[in-house]
This record gives structure tokens, C-alpha cells and sequence, in this order.
């Protein structure tokens, strides 16, 4: 099945409805100023409370070490997602600090796959973002998804998964898959009311599971 990253939980009930789909990630953002973002004592709470079988991203924007360190005292985080503009010392920096794998947001603005190029053997994958003025992703806006193929090509010759991020929704979700990357990244699609939605979160997984088994 394709990776499914339930991102951007921002409460306890957020987290119990993605954490009980087929999801494979949940993610939490990590970034103050945001309305996503969340204190990761309290997600360490809810982790603990509910226990999700789901792999762990914390998403980030250009952290030190330390503000990373501290969000790892409290959320056994599987997956540092970085979503600013760092550079490929700083993303070395963390895979040796840290004992996790790094993923690297690319903003799509017609230099993506250079922008690939540069994290050439550094990084664990790519989440494909829209490009939005003063915006690091969670925006709800989509990209052209005919230049999916293209990134998905320099991941797959870096042997590391490319996720699509950027409005997708349960609607929507087929249109993406088409052009077959390794999975998708969802905030608002699987919201209502800036909650998580069961039926959203069910609709969205089931439309990916139907995919893989299409094309099986």
C-alpha cells in the first residue's frame, strides 16, 4: 500500500481518529506560529494514551538540534520532516544527531529536482509542496500534478520515497495517485471545522488502498 501521512493533528481526539485508520504516518507539527502547531508534551500525552500503531513525523522549519532534542523527550518520532530552507549540512547535522530517518519538503517552483539533487544521499525522502508566498506547507493548495512523475523519477533513482502534499482531499486523492508516487501527505483534506473527520480520514485511505490493489 502507498504511505498515507495523516498530518497536522492537533488534539488528543485528532490523533485517536487518525492513529485508528489504515494510515501509515501521523504527523504533528512542530512549528510555532502556525495554527497547527502543537506542544509536544501534550502529543507525548496522547501518543502514550493511545498508543497508534503508525509510523511518527514531527514536522519542522529550519530547527536547531535542541528545539528537535526537546520534542524528542517527549514523542519517539520515527521521521524529522523539515519544511524551511535548510541545507544539506544542517540535514546531515540532524541524521547524525538523531537516531531517526529525515525527510526534505521541496516546494514545487520549476527547480524541484535540483533542489533533489542537492539532498542526493542525504535524505530518507521527499514531500512534493505546494509553493505559496510566506507559506511552509498546510496551505490546502495543489501544484501542477503532471510534474509528479519527473520527482518521483529522481527519488526512485535515490532509492527514497516522494510523497505529493497540497489539497488533496478524499475527491481528489484518484487524480494524484495516477501518476504514481509513493504516497500522499494530507492535512485539511481529512479535516472539517479544523478537526479530523472519521469519514474523511475512512474515504481518503479506502480511494489509496483501492489504487494499490488496481494496479497490483
Amino acid at each position: 500500500m502507498s504511505i498515507v501521512k495523516l498530518c497536522g493533528n492537533r488534539s488528543e481526539q485528532d490523533t485517536r481518529r487518525s492513529g485508528q485508520s489504515d494510515a501509515t504516518h501521523l504527523g504533528f507539527i512542530f512549528v510555532e506560529g502556525t495554527k497547527r502547531n502543537v506542544a509536544a508534551e501534550e502529543v507525548g500525552r496522547w501518543v502514550d494514551r493511545i498508543q497508534p500503531v503508525q509510523k511518527l513525523a514531527g514536522v519542522f522549519v529550519e530547527p536547531s538540534t535542541a528545539q528537535v532534542a526537546e520534542v524528542l523527550k517527549h514523542v519517539p518520532l520515527d521521521i524529522i520532516q523539515l519544511h524551511g530552507n535548510e541545507t544539506v549540512s544542517e540535514v546531515l547535522k540532524m541524521k547524525e544527531t538523531f537516531a531517526v530517518d529525515v525527510w526534505k519538503a521541496i516546494h514545487h517552483d520549476g527547480h524541484g529536482q535540483e533542489k533533489m539533487e542537492l539532498f542526493r544521499g542525504t535524505v530518507d525522502g521527499y514531500v512534493i509542496d505546494a509553493k505559496v508566498k510566506g507559506a511552509h506547507g498546510g496551505t490546502g493548495v495543489t501544484f501542477d500534478w503532471e510534474a509528479v512523475p519527473a520527482y518521483v523519477k529522481t527519488a526512485k533513482e535515490q532509492q527514497v520515497p516522494c510523497l505529493i502534499a497540497g489539497g488533496i482531499t478524499p475527491a481528489n486523492v484518484a487524480e494524484v495517485l495516477a501518476f504514481h508516487p509513493d504516497g500522499v501527505d494530507v492535512s485539511s483534506g481529512t479535516e472539517t471545522n479544523e478537526a479530523k473527520d472519521e469519514t474523511k480520514i475512512y474515504t481518503l485511505v479506502k480511494e489509496v488502498a483501492n489504487h494499490a490493489a488496481r494496479i497490483s
